[in-house]
């Protein structure tokens, strides 16, 4: 499974309200559908994230939201980046990705990580857990998710989860395709080599070939050909006519989104995401466009600026 070019939604507040928000969601997953994006995604919250906004901000919930995409696409891949394991039993989480791939024909993707967001599980009701504990259970389940997803009946008992030969039918494939999100080198690298076949790496671009060359080693450690395991990096992308509006964008955005914004003309962006990103031996580039991704055009002007650095 290979991601060249992905676009990610992380902000659903659009002008007209819950009203026309999902219509909007639509659109914008239509015109990447058409400019040549390979997958949608959206994240897996149910409040909105520290640094795009407040948490009552609008989040709609990924599965539902993934669904609906899934029935109002045809050949665009799906999946949610990623999906946050503390907030689903691993068995359901695998039928209802299975059921996502039955909707869309065989378009869907399994992205999932640890989960963080201590905010979400304390108001909510999910248990947070220490930071190793949330990493047992990420374990756990993909040692139940993994076989389901792949035609088996798992029989696990665990110290978090626990399952009986599950069964996990009805299946539009026999195989889908899982990717973990994260940059972990100890934990998250080998759980990504032990089950994944893509991993999106989240880290700040000056650490990039790093990671992934401890990547490609968590990999050699389990005799797994590195080349199996493709890798992608995420990365908002706010696509303007001048240098001058790039200026004015970056002095309004939170320090923590600036480091990895890319801002600027199609000619600026496509040079760094070619450096920095791709020059550093990862495969491919997820963008979101939080600023004025839902405006018409916009996602389109992206896919034509990102579609020379990935062809094949």
């Amino acid at each position: 499974m290979v991601l060249p070019q992905s676009l990610t939604r992380d902000n659903f507040s659009y002008p007209g309200g819950p009203a026309t928000l999902f219509d909007t969601v639509v659109a914008q997953a239509r015109e990447a559908e058409a400019s040549g994006f390979d997958t949608v995604l959206v994240m897996d919250h149910f409040y909105q994230l520290p640094g795009i906004g407040t948490p009552d901000q609008p989040m709609l919930e990924a599965y539902s939201t993934l669904a609906a995409l899934a029935a109002s696409t045809s050949t665009i891949q799906v999946s949610a980046l990623v999906t946050g394991n503390t907030y689903r039993n691993p068995a359901l989480l695998a039928k209802t990705v299975t059921t996502l791939d039955v909707i869309s024909h065989g378009r869907a993707i399994l992205g999932i990580g640890a989960g963080w967001f201590e905010l979400e599980h304390e108001q909510l009701g999910f248990d947070f857990d220490t930071f190793t504990e949330r990493f047992e259970k990420l374990d756990e389940a993909l040692q139940i998710i993994h076989p389901m997803l792949r035609d088996e009946r798992p029989e696990f008992t665990g110290k978090w989860y626990r399952v009986h030969g599950a069964m996990n039918v009805p299946r539009f494939r026999d195989s889908i395709p899982i990717m973990l999100g994260g940059q972990g080198e100890r934990k998250t690298f080998r759980l990504a080599a032990r089950f994944a076949d893509h991993m999106n790496i989240i880290a700040p671009l000056d650490e990039l070939p790093r990671k992934v060359q401890v990547l490609r080693q968590r990999c050699e450690e389990i005799d797994r050909d590195p080349a199996t395991l493709k890798t992608s990096y995420l990365t908002s992308v706010v696509l303007v006519e001048t240098q001058t509006e790039a200026d004015a964008i970056l002095e309004r955005m939170p320090e923590e989104r600036r480091a990895r914004a890319f801002v600027g003309t199609a000619e600026v962006i496509a040079d760094r995401i070619r450096n920095e990103i791709l020059g550093a031996g990862v495969d491919g580039v997820i963008v979101n466009a939080p600023l004025n991704g839902h405006e018409p055009g916009v996602v389109t002007r992206l896919g034509q600026t990102l579609a020379p650095l990935v062809a094949h």
